[in-house]
């Protein structure tokens, strides 16, 4: 089984505030750092430093060498990624005084992949492995139809949920990844049973990991449920909490762990993330999760 990652790569701007901006509002930061992210090279990254061989596609501007040397940096395999003419996707991004952030996207590289790049790409994929996607590339429709027909399972990460994921076939998703805000969007519903219950009446094949926030998550299978708690810390940087949890639980499946330790090794990673700045760099390695146990 080989895990690709169809993702994002982005070079974010990151802001220190006292608060998230208001409307109208004019607020000074004193200082700007400038880092490697994307959900899809922070999963990339988390699944790396989590002892899986994953194979990161994607487009990156002419000022993407950095986020190529990051991928091999923590041994992303970087063989399918091509850099085109124009900017790489990026993000400003502020983060207050609680370690909450808001994030702005700049698609750039990260929207401009073609059907000639994605036949390319999975050209090299057979029947049974894995494909991890998240919605900051275009043509999402064209590659979940085409890895579909290849047999390979689709883990779908569904953010930032727009309109474009209504193209989607989200029946061919192997398994969603995804927080309350775009459970709602994608069901409509509030409360995280029901927004369980619905994703699974929409597509009964698919199994659902529901992030939680401070009540931790979720998975369910529409049969059985298992949950987990977090690990409470002092954060400092949520930025790549989600996508760490993502790519710690997908290391677990590439293992074979059963889902209460898979949940259980994910929260504990995503603990880590956030005591930390940056995303990327605030990825811990397997030896320092394992360590806190």
């Amino acid at each position: 089984m080989r895990v690709l990652n169809f993702g994002s790569l982005n070079i974010d701007y990151v802001y220190p505030v006292d608060h998230i901006i208001l409307p109208g509002e004019t607020e000074p930061a004193g200082e700007v750092t400038e880092n490697c992210g994307g959900k899809g090279l922070n999963q990339s990254i988390a699944l790396a430093k989590a002892g899986v061989e994953v194979c990161h596609a994607g487009l990156v501007g002419e000022e993407g060498d950095v986020l190529i040397d990051k991928c091999r940096e923590h041994g992303v395999k970087t063989d399918l990624i091509r850099k085109i003419p124009g900017r790489s996707g990026h993000t400003i991004i502020q983060v207050d005084r609680d370690g909450q952030n808001s994030i702005l996207l700049f698609g750039g590289a990260n929207r401009k992949i073609t059907k000639e790049y994605v036949d390319h790409v999975l050209s090299s994929f057979e029947k049974d492995d894995l494909l991890i996607l998240q919605n900051e590339i275009n043509l999402m429709d064209y590659i979940v139809d085409e890895a579909y027909g290849k047999g390979m399972k689709v883990i779908m990460n569904p953010s930032p949920f727009d309109d474009s994921l209504k193209q989607v076939d989200m029946s061919k998703v192997t398994l969603f990844f995804l927080n309350e805000i775009e459970g709602s969007q994608m069901t409509g519903e509030k409360e995280p049973d029901l927004i369980l219950k619905t994703l699974h009446r929409l597509y009964p094949g698919a199994k659902v990991v529901l992030t939680l926030g401070g009540d931790g998550a979720v998975y369910s299978d529409g049969e059985v449920r298992y949950r987990q708690g977090i690990f409470k810390v002092k954060a400092v940087d949520t930025t790549a909490a989600g996508d760490t949890f993502t790519g710690y639980f997908v290391a677990s499946m590439v293992e074979g762990m059963s889902i209460p330790k898979g949940l259980e090794l994910a929260a504990r990673a995503s603990s880590i993330t956030v005591t930390r700045p940056g995303a990327t760099d605030s990825i811990p390695f397997r030896r320092e999760v394992e360590g806190t146990v």
